[in-house]
C-alpha cells in the first residue's frame, strides 16, 4: 500500500543483497535525518529468484556500518503487485530495467515509473555496477552513487 501521501519507491537490482538494499538503507536513513521518513514507503526487491530469504551481502552492510547506515532487510523478488502500490521504481542497471519494463507489460493497473536510479547521479554515471564479485572499494562506490541519487531524487520528490 502507497501511503496516504502517495509516496513510494522500490529500490532494485538483481539479487536484492548488495545495490538495491544499500539504496534502501541510504534513502531511508536520508528521509528520516529530513524528517520525511513518515511521508514514503521504502523497500527494495530483485529480477532474479537467486537470493531469496537471504540477508544483505556482508560486504555491503560492513561498509554501511562503517557510514553509520543501519540496514535490515530480507531479499525478496519484485511481484506484480508492487507495480499497482510503488510510485517510483529505481533499478541499477539496463538489465534491471529491461526485466522490469518486462514485467510491467504484463501488469494490467501498472502505476510505477520504472527509471534507473543513476538517471539522478548529478555525476551522470548511469550505471551502478554489482559489486558481487568485486572487492570492499567497489562497495564503497556503490555506496557514493547511491547517496548522490537517492539525495537528488529526494531533494525532487519532496
Amino acid at each position: 500500500m502507497a501511503t496516504p501521501s502517495g509516496r513510494s519507491v522500490l529500490f532494485v537490482c538483481l539479487g536484492n543483497i548488495c545495490r538495491s538494499p544499500i539504496a534502501e538503507a541510504v534513502f531511508r536513513k536520508m528521509a528520516t535525518d529530513n524528517g520525511a521518513v513518515d511521508k514514503w514507503r521504502i523497500d527494495s526487491a530483485a529480477t532474479s529468484t537467486y537470493e531469496i530469504g537471504n540477508p544483505p551481502d556482508h560486504r555491503g552492510q560492513a561498509c554501511m556500518k562503517r557510514h553509520g547506515v543501519s540496514m535490515r532487510h530480507v531479499a525478496r523478488q519484485v511481484t506484480k503487485d508492487d507495480f499497482m502500490t510503488f510510485d517510483h521504481i529505481l533499478c541499477m542497471d539496463e538489465s534491471n530495467l529491461r526485466d522490469l519494463n518486462k514485467k510491467a507489460s504484463s501488469v494490467k493497473n501498472s502505476k510505477a515509473k520504472i527509471e534507473l536510479l543513476g538517471s539522478y547521479d548529478p555525476e551522470k554515471q548511469l550505471i551502478i555496477q554489482d559489486p558481487y564479485y568485486g572487492s570492499d572499494k567497489d562497495f564503497e562506490t556503490v555506496y557514493e552513487q547511491c547517496v548522490r541519487c537517492c539525495r537528488a531524487f529526494l531533494e525532487q520528490h519532496s
